[in-house]
């Protein structure tokens, strides 16, 4: 007997603006127990596809069926802002109308299957991003759903994490969908791949684990391309043929017409070859000119068994310094550079007069309710003027429809990106870099990696993608898990 069908989408369309399709006859199946990625560019409308399966979006026309009595259940990207100062308890909490009696036993099964001990009267908004994390993806097993949605979860995930999560996929029978840039955590347990066209706004289903696809993808693109450039010299030909007879007059005007015709359906043949994913133009990020120790570490924080400790410690970093901060996931690295931009704890200490980029793993430097383009215009050093800002966005693949968006409507990818431009415009003495990676296209890791080896200034950088961090030339590491 065939599988069961748990999750269709029949030629859905969705815009956010008008005439601005997101999703223009969208269709696909999942069968009962698939694992799929769900693939495309930034912005392309993968979330959209998350909220239309979460009826949190209603589609402008087609159907989106959901199997009957099928639950769902979804891991988001962020923990959302105002949910900071719930603990673990109330955070779980909020699933039911009406809270269970064995709610805590629960909450701990679904902790365990995401290999987190956690006390539930701690504030989920102090919890380290890897931390947060796992509480993300605990909160969409509660229910044991049959649909499970998951958006970047290995985000802010260590080594150990991303493994253990790995082990959870590959025992889970019921079906699950998930939006990665973690090409090697995507192999491990992908079945197959659903792929948004930017330009067409359309899905395709490939069978197939994430590399094969990937290669069968880019197989297709070439064809498609030396199909289209045949067409072409036909077509080309074809028409300089219809103007030498078409003057020609009698029987030859006959054909010329025929011609016509005949290359008018040569041109119906061309397909809409897939642009692939666009890739940021290479960049720099100008750096001050800074002389002596631009930060000083004496005194650190920690965080070892839910209880915080401080250490002494050593450490200066002066111009073209590149520190790589690593240690587990609730250790304290967000946190050291948290409160290092502060200026909040005890011996740690920046330069007086150095401006510091800093790029935070939730977006807490962003003003969500700013349009894009004042949130560019106010990172401009002084000197550059809109005609510079429009430049360096655009390079980011920040382009003038954008700019009028609030930032807090951009997809993570496209904050990520906007963060990037907002550096280079600012022109810092000092990069602090927690998780630059997090919700970026891997094509575009390359160029930052670059860029940041590039960059003359000092850089503190913490990392859970070793591919990314080989590609950095470091000349310094502070592990937090041997203070």
């Amino acid at each position: 007997m065939a599988e069961e069908v748990v999750l269709r989408f029949d030629e859905v369309k969705f815009e956010y603006l008008h005439k601005k399709p997101i999703l223009d006859g969208a269709c696909f199946s999942l069968r009962r127990g698939s694992k799929v990625t769900l693939m495309g560019q930034n912005g392309a409308g993968k979330s959209t596809i998350f909220g239309l399966i979460m009826k949190e979006l209603a589609p402008k026309s087609g159907r989106v069926s959901v199997a009957p009595g099928a639950t769902i259940g979804t891991a988001r990207q962020t923990l959302a802002r105002a949910d900071g100062g719930l603990t673990v308890e109330e955070y779980f909490s909020r699933n039911f109308e009406i809270v269970p009696g064995n709610i805590k036993s629960r909450i701990a099964k679904a902790l365990n299957a995401v290999n987190f001990d956690i006390p539930l009267d701690r504030k989920v908004g102090e919890l380290s991003g890897g931390q947060q994390a796992r509480i993300l993806l605990a909160n969409s097993l509660l229910e044991n759903p049959d649909i499970l949605l998951l958006d970047e979860p290995t985000n802010n995930l260590d080594k150990a994490g991303i493994d253990h999560l790995i082990g959870f996929l590959l025992t889970y029978d019921k079906t699950v969908m998930v939006i990665s840039h973690d090409a090697d955590f995507l192999n491990c347990f992908t079945e197959g791949v659903i792929y948004l066209d930017n330009f067409s706004h359309q899905t395709e289903m490939y069978v197939g684990d994430y590399y094969s696809v990937v290669e069968e993808i880019g197989r297709r693109v070439e064809r498609e391309q030396r199909e289209n450039a045949q067409l072409e010299k036909q077509i080309k030909d074809r028409k300089e043929k219809v103007n030498f007879f078409a003057h020609k007059g009698g029987k030859m005007r006959k054909l010329a017409q025929k011609m016509k015709e005949e290359t008018e359906e040569l041109e119906e043949n061309k397909v809409d070859v897939r642009r692939e994913d666009k890739t940021i133009r290479s960049f720099s990020i100008p750096a001050q000119d800074i002389v002596g120790e631009i930060v000083t570490l004496k005194k650190i924080k920690i965080i070892k068994n839910h209880e915080a400790l401080v250490r002494d410690l050593d450490r200066s970093l002066r111009q073209k310094d590149r520190l790589l901060v690593i240690g587990p996931n609730g250790i304290g690295k967000s946190t050291l550079l948290r409160t290092l931009v502060a200026g909040k704890q005890e011996g740690q200490h920046i330069l007086e007069g150095v401006k510091v980029g800093y790029y935070s793993q939730d977006f807490s430097t962003l003003n969500f309710q700013e349009t894009v383009f004042n949130s560019l215009m106010n990172s401009l050093t002084d000197g550059l003027g809109e005609l510079e800002m429009r430049s360096v966005a655009a390079g980011f693949l920040i382009t003038g429809d954008l700019m009028g968006h609030k930032v807090g409507d951009l997809s993570e990818g496209q904050k990520g990106l906007l963060s990037f431009a907002r550096l280079v415009l600012m022109q810092p003495g000092l990069l602090i870099l927690d998780e630059p990676t997090n919700h970026i296209n891997f094509r575009h890791l390359p160029v930052l990696a670059e860029a940041i080896n590039d960059y003359a200034g000092t850089v503190i950088m913490i990392s859970h993608m070793p591919e990314f961090v080989e590609k950095i030339r470091f000349t310094e590491e502070l592990d937090l898990g041997k203070l």
